[in-house]
């Protein structure tokens, strides 16, 4: 029997657990901690490792990536949450290979990112067969309907990443790939926009795909690269729609193109697997516990390289080659606030990132050389941390606090729920420190400030040899801070961080249909904190009164 009290600071948490996570064996985290432990790493670590490891999961001091979580005892390991692909030649045969690559990933739970550059622009003379290039965009919509279908067995959305590069001929095409606004469902006067926000799972083309442009060397050597025309629609793309994002690949990474669902794994090589968990550092006291724990977490994932299961035989070469550990990060805007310090990179901040650099090669170093195998060709990288960042009650990754109060829908199997919740990081900061909720920053409050938002992530990014999935929140497109009037200053700003970013995303309010959350008053979360409610839908084809899309 369990003596640990519950680790969860929140009902919300304790739900998900318990409808995702707990099964035979695992009724509490601490099973669930000491069955991962020992199943990833039993037999490769010391007992006495293990044990520190299981300790540290317990605790919630480092909690592994959330495939880890649910395959953990499984006689397949599906451990990594997601992989890298690259379609390196425009044929059919890559295309069909695409295809099979994709459904093998998306089906064991993890997402998939692709870059599609090498393919041809649509309207390109095809040699061997006389007829003309399609372009990439189809195959991209191809992918995006397997992780459709490939959703429909479970609970799990499908998580799919798509770039292309900003010299690409179809470029233009692909910045307005998901102008869901301006596309009609036929027959209605009913905009794909406004038919996802009334009922989030109503079908849109790239619905399950996040897409970005790539900007390389060519872009970074222009004389005012913010006034590039390619780089200021995406601006605006990103300003009024959220998307494209921006992947930056520069200099001596400039081959590094390939990335993973959320982007935070960066790699040269097509079938490469990210191997994520992340240090939370709320529950950290000193820097030297800090370091521990970065140690110990990345002996933990270079023995995930050792013990997953991978979906094809080209998984496995590449993983084996690479051995990449992506050590991330989360609980950091928590860190600050407990310290009242200001959403920045202080000195103080400063120094634990660079134990988190030493440590986190110091660990898995130590753990390749044990076995004679080949030392990781990278160590760190920031996921966005979502639900493994509700479990643990804190801010994800290097996220702001979103809002201090909210209602966060979440799948509960094939059905919808949702939840008012107070932010568990502004609850420990208003209970503990008696903070007045409305001096507290979060992602809302600072999105009127875009500049203080990319200096952030590109400081971190000092300390990060692959990616950093962040999204910048925006207010919503045609207010007083986002609109065509913001263009310029948006442009430059992005401009002149990007040589220290890896990418980036925005996220404008309302952009998008089913917002995962959304902000409520404090006093209303207070009132209706813990109860969960069902999602009601409204009829997409009702929203123009005809009550059918064929009438």
């Amino acid at each position: 029997m369990s003596t640990v009290a519950s680790p969860f600071r929140y009902e919300l948490a304790e739900t998900i657990f318990n409808t995702r996570l707990k099964r035979d064996g695992v009724e509490t985290w601490e099973d669930l901690a000491r069955l991962v432990a020992q199943d990833v790493c039993g037999g490769i670590l010391s007992a006495s490792e293990v044990e520190e490891i299981t300790q540290i999961i317990s605790r919630m001091e480092f909690i592994p990536g959330g495939r880890y979580l649910a395959y953990a005892g499984l006689p397949l390991k599906y451990f990594q949450n997601c992989y890298a692909l690259i379609s390196e030649e425009d044929t059919r045969e890559n295309w069909s290979d695409t295809y099979h690559k994709a459904s093998s990933c998306l089906m064991t739970g993890g997402g998939i990112g692709n870059n599609y550059s090498k393919y041809r622009a649509s309207g390109a003379p095809l040699k061997r067969t006389g007829g003309i290039a399609s372009g990439p965009i189809p195959c991209m919509m191809a992918v995006n309907e397997i992780g459709r279908a490939s959703v429909q067995g479970g609970g799990r959305r499908s998580a799919i990443y798509a770039s292309l590069a900003r010299e690409h001929g179809d470029v233009h095409d692909f910045l307005a790939l998901k102008n869901w606004h301006e596309v009609k469902i036929p027959g209605t006067e009913i905009t794909l926009k406004e038919a996802k926000e009334a009922q989030f799972d109503f079908p849109a083309p790239m619905d399950h795909t996040n897409i970005s442009v790539q900007y390389g060397d060519e872009w970074l050597a222009l004389e005012d690269r913010a006034s590039d025309e390619v780089f200021v629609k995406n601006c605006v793309q990103a300003m009024q729609t959220a998307e494209p994002g921006f992947q930056f690949d520069f200099g001596d990474q400039a081959h590094h193109i390939g990335r993973n669902a959320c982007t935070e794994f960066i790699t040269d090589d097509d079938g490469d697997a990210c191997n994520l968990g992340s240090v939370n550092m709320s529950r950290i006291n000193s820097v030297n516990r800090f370091a521990e724990v970065c140690e110990l977490a990345s002996k933990f994932l270079y023995c995930g390289t050792m013990r997953s299961t991978t979906p094809y035989e080209g998984v496995r070469v590449t993983r084996d080659r690479n051995r990449r550990v992506g050590l991330g990060l989360m609980g950091v805007h928590e860190w600050l606030l407990k310290r009242e310090m200001p959403y920045e990179v202080t000195d103080g901040l400063r120094a634990w990132l660079t134990v988190y650099k030493s440590e986190s090669e110091r660990g898995a170093n130590e753990v390749a050389d044990r076995n004679g195998l080949p030392r990781p060709k990278a160590y760190r990288a920031i996921a966005p941390t979502g639900t493994i960042g509700i479990y643990a009650g804190t801010t994800t990754g290097i996220e702001p606090i979103y809002a201090v109060a909210y209602k966060r829908r979440y799948r509960d199997g094939l059905a919808h729920r949702y939840q008012y919740v107070v932010d568990a990081t502004a609850k420990v900061i208003i209970d503990e420190l008696g903070t007045d909720p409305e001096k507290i920053e979060t992602a809302l409050s600072l999105s009127h400030d875009v500049g203080r938002r990319i200096k952030f992530q590109a400081d971190i990014q000092d300390f990060v040899d692959m990616g950093i999935s962040s999204t910048v929140n925006l207010p919503a497109w045609g207010t007083e801070h986002n609109n065509p009037d913001r263009v310029g200053h948006f442009a430059s700003t992005l401009a002149k961080y990007a040589p220290r970013l890896r990418g980036i995303t925005f996220y404008p309010d309302g952009a998008r249909g089913g917002q995962p959350i959304e902000e409520v008053p404090y006093a209303e979360a207070i009132k209706h904190e813990g109860k969960n409610f069902a999602e009601e839908f409204t009829d997409v084809c009702a929203l123009d009164g005809t009550g059918s899309c064929n009438d």
